[in-house]
């Protein structure tokens, strides 16, 4: 077999793999965010709260499980995103411009959009506004294991496109928590996570392939990092992105040996997507509904939230995909028409994970804005989900042979 059709089969079968695991941990990410609702608004709510409350560690790490998931486990969580994302460019569907222009514009249409309605809503309210960036994400996870309920109709290139813009997406996230939700910076821990961060640059321009010594500097530089006042789960991103990778002009076959950083990733995705977010869901989905009613909804922080995601999504990704494609800069994908796009767009008004994680950020201390923002999330997420698979049921084929993408 020649080295081209050895990478393209690899990467097919990558494809498959990722693809078959995603859905799957988007199926037990509903699971537990519908067990969480249960839970909180069952006779178990006070065993529930409890359970989030139960203090993990001793001294200065002594913290609450919610604190050690949000801030510890979701370090875990966001090296995944940083691996995935650096794989993607050096290797991936983000490393050629052709392939990277029509997921990366309609990425940040997709954040720009959202943000700019719920400012419109919100702008007279300055602690609703600390919210801006929670209408802006998109669960992969989620939102790919909706579209598993489709099957074989589902075109590859829709999947390919829908997972690339979520990349795209998670890495506008990650900048926007850096800029925008960093407090109190303390120079000494930031001068110290610099050195741990060249430490670990410096082992990568060595050509350091073993993953022991990157994942111990990891630990200390989430320890730093914590202590700085940066988010702790950036320093998962930094780490992710130190790791090795070879890229597709390397001579190495992966099919017979894998780069540290796909090493890392294929032992890390199944932890994260079937420990890991289905926990964060069940600690953070807990909204007790008793009391809520429909007007509730109509205050301009969950409204703006929701309409983010549920309108502003689709509007940004569908209205920057015609724009490109307009201009002869992009085509859609083979096997994607208008109708097709649609229904994408509003599978990505899922916003769940990366959406309650920046609420949990936007309102700390603010217990009653943090409830507001939770239900925004939930309801946009269950009527993106359902409108999405409602309206793609309808206009995909019976039918759809597996194809390359475009």
């Amino acid at each position: 077999m020649s080295t081209s059709h050895s990478v393209l089969a690899r990467a097919q079968r990558a494809f498959a793999e990722f693809f078959r695991l995603e859905a799957a941990a988007g199926l037990v990410l509903i699971a537990a965010a519908v067990l969480a609702l249960l839970v909180a608004n069952s006779p178990l709510a006070q065993a529930y709260a409890l359970f989030r409350d139960t203090p993990l560690g001793s001294g200065r790490w002594g913290k609450s499980l919610h604190w050690w998931v949000n801030d510890g486990l979701m370090a875990v969580f966001f090296l995944l995103v940083a691996l995935e994302i650096k794989r993607e460019v050096v290797s991936g569907q983000l490393a050629s411009r052709a392939q990277l222009l029509l997921p990366v514009v309609c990425a940040l249409a997709g954040v720009a959009v959202p943000a700019l309605l719920f400012v419109a809503l919100n702008h007279g309210d300055a602690l609703a506004m600390r919210g801006w960036a929670v209408p802006t994400a998109t669960d992969i996870a989620f939102a790919l294991g909706v579209l598993a309920l489709l099957g074989s109709r589902v075109p590859l290139g829709m999947k390919l496109l829908l997972s690339t813009i979520a990349v795209a997406d998670d890495l506008i996230a990650i900048l926007i928590i850096a800029f925008f939700y960093t407090q109190g910076l303390h120079a000494g821990a930031l001068g110290g996570a610099a050195l741990v961060l060249l430490a670990m640059f410096v082992l990568n321009r060595c050509k350091v392939t073993r993953l022991l010594p990157y994942l111990l500097l990891g630990g200390v530089l989430w320890a730093l990092v914590l202590a700085s006042g940066v988010h702790a789960t950036l320093a998962g991103v930094a780490t992710g992105l130190m790791i090795p990778h070879y890229d597709r002009r390397n001579a190495i076959d992966d099919a017979i040996e894998h780069s540290p950083l796909e090493t890392l990733e294929h032992a890390l995705h199944p932890w994260v997507a079937f420990a890991i977010l289905p926990l964060f869901a069940f600690v953070n989905a807990g909204l007790v509904l008793e009391g809520v009613r429909l007007h509730d909804l109509l205050a301009p922080l969950p409204l703006g939230i929701a309409l983010g995601l549920l309108l502003g999504k689709p509007v940004g990704i569908v209205g920057a995909a015609l724009a490109l494609r307009a201009l002869g800069w992009a085509r859609f994908p083979q096997g994607m028409d208008m109708r097709a796009m649609l229904g994408l767009g509003l599978l990505c008004g899922i916003g769940f994970t990366m959406s309650l994680f920046i609420d949990a950020l936007a309102f700390a201390g603010l217990p009653r804005h943090y409830a507001d923002g939770v239900l925004g999330v939930l309801v946009a997420s269950v009527l993106a989900a359902t409108l999405g698979v409602l309206w793609l049921k309808r206009t995909l084929p019976q039918a759809v042979v597996a194809d390359a993408g475009g």
